[in-house]
């Protein structure tokens, strides 16, 4: 599992994509749209980044239904793993041997289709990171010359993000979605591998064949409505813009394949806890019975970082604390004890509404004040000098400037915080966010790419980033491009 970066987004790759879409399965979130008459049947091409973010039986990324049976259905699923459905419900369809389970990774996948082809494994290519899926679980993939199930159905709606007909929808990010219809290609029009690095990247594509029905979505727009402004806007030219539900401006995102941004990661949530990762898992819920701890997707051993927490409730479960945010340190065998373990880190517990420093297995300190519902926990972590610095509403406990560097003033370690002791040397240790919540549904985290609307709009030093505080001098927001920098 990486813990440093996500894939990707190591180097600037000199092409780069500004937004994606933020979808939860639960509403579902999804874009649509019915189309007209097709160039070609039977040859088409589906490209499109994607980032999970939890695993669910089924979770419909592209859907097309016209009825149950195997020329009437067509689904691009993922179920902990990418799943292809051709012209099947019953019969016809692939499934992947190999497992998508890094939420911390954006992959490329291009589906490529040319019924016309004498064999049977050339009619439908899977590929994932430019290289080409071949050993599945499942392998049906139609007959030679008959009518492709997206080419056919042109009267029924397409979705993006859902099933067809408001079924199981995706939890997750997507960006650059491409159709093309009429053509078959392979992933070198969508892609390429870094000279340098070997990493599979985005190329510009906005010179492609799209065909009638085609068309190429970039969600730079925040709008609602089907049309040009819209976040289902169509790009390529075509016209074929997607009509928006259950989608809103908060779900315009700049976590996108060229910059990936930090979330919490389901794959470090301790056993025995409730873990329910929504808002492209930003938003984090426990249960009111265990305590659930969760690290994030990336870590560093140096630079210093900002990010800031949503409080979306009233704290109560009889006084007891509701959640604790911390910075700890990460042990590289993947083990995920250290979390809530005081010599292993250091942050604030949200106790009747209260926000207590502590480390070390120290009492609490000096109380922030208190927390009301909406209020924005801030957190600025140096790890060069070993300090956190902990605010609340624009205002930093004991007066902390973050940006006096070696002296530290105001941060909670090293004796700062109302006469605890606080001593936790960061040098050499490899550290990210963490929290340990119990109650069910509190807080929500701003890594700079936001699920809540913010009114402010600060960013860091790079432009990176949307908090509602301004980021301290000399510190910058959890993403790929700051950390090949910085980290």
């Amino acid at each position: 599992m990486p813990l440093i970066l996500g894939t990707n987004s190591i180097k600037d790759t000199g092409y780069n994509v500004d937004n994606s879409l933020r979808f939860n399965s639960a509403g579902p979130d999804d874009l649509s749209k019915t189309f007209g008459t097709a160039t070609d049947t039977k040859k088409w091409t589906c490209s499109f980044w994607w980032k999970p973010a939890i695993a669910a039986a089924q979770q419909q990324i592209f859907s097309v239904t016209n009825g149950t049976a195997d020329d009437t259905f067509f689904h691009i699923q993922y179920r902990d793993n990418v799943e292809i459905r051709l012209n099947g419900y019953n019969t016809n369809w692939l499934t992947t041997n190999r497992k998508f389970r890094d939420y911390s990774a954006w992959y490329h996948v291009v589906v490529s289709a040319d019924s016309t082809q004498g064999t049977a494994a050339n009619r439908l290519k899977l590929y994932i990171n430019g290289t080409e899926e071949t050993s599945f679980a499942t392998d049906n993939r139609g007959s030679i010359s008959e009518d492709q199930t997206w080419g056919i159905n042109l009267a029924q709606p397409h979705f993006i993000g859902s099933e067809a007909g408001g079924g199981s929808g995706v939890s997750g990010y997507l960006s650059e979605f491409v159709m093309i219809d009429g053509l078959r290609l392979d992933p070198t029009s969508f892609g390429e591998f870094d000279s340098d690095s070997g990493i599979w990247k985005p190329i510009n594509v906005s010179s492609l064949t799209f065909g009638n029905n085609g068309f190429y979505q970039e969600y730079k727009q925040a709008g609602t409505g089907t049309n040009s402004s819209g976040m289902g806007a169509d790009t390529s030219g075509n016209g074929n813009h997607f009509a928006v539900s259950n989608l809103a401006a908060v779900d315009q995102s700049t976590d996108t394949c060229t910059n990936n941004h930090m979330t919490w990661n389901p794959l470090y949530a301790s056993a025995g806890g409730t873990y329910t990762g929504t808002e492209g898992n930003l938003h984090v819920r426990g249960s009111d019975s265990h305590n659930t701890r969760v690290g994030a997707t990336f870590a560093a051993q140096k630079g210093k970082w900002y990010w800031e927490v949503k409080q979306l409730g009233s704290v109560t479960n009889g006084g007891s604390w509701a959640g604790a945010f911390e910075v700890d340190e990460v042990d590289i065998n993947g083990s995920t004890t250290f979390f809530g373990n005081q010599t292993k880190a250091m942050g604030v517990i949200a106790t009747s509404s209260t926000v207590l420093p502590r480390g070390n297995g120290q009492g609490s300190g000096t109380t922030l004040g208190d927390i009301a519902v909406n209020g924005i926990l801030m957190f600025a972590m140096d790890i060069d000098n070993g300090f956190l610095y902990v605010g609340l509403n624009g205002t930093f406990l004991n007066s902390g400037d973050p940006s006096t560097g070696a002296s530290g003033t105001g941060n909670i370690n090293n004796g700062a915080a109302g006469g605890v002791t606080y001593n936790w040397d960061f040098e050499g240790k490899l550290v990210m966010p963490g929290i340990n919540i119990q109650n069910a549904d509190f807080f929500e985290t701003n890594f700079g790419s936001p699920s809540f609307a913010i009114s402010s709009g600060n960013t860091d030093a790079n432009g990176h980033g949307n908090f509602e505080y301004a980021v301290p001098s000399g510190y910058f927001t959890w993403n790929t491009k700051n950390l090949a920098e910085f980290g």
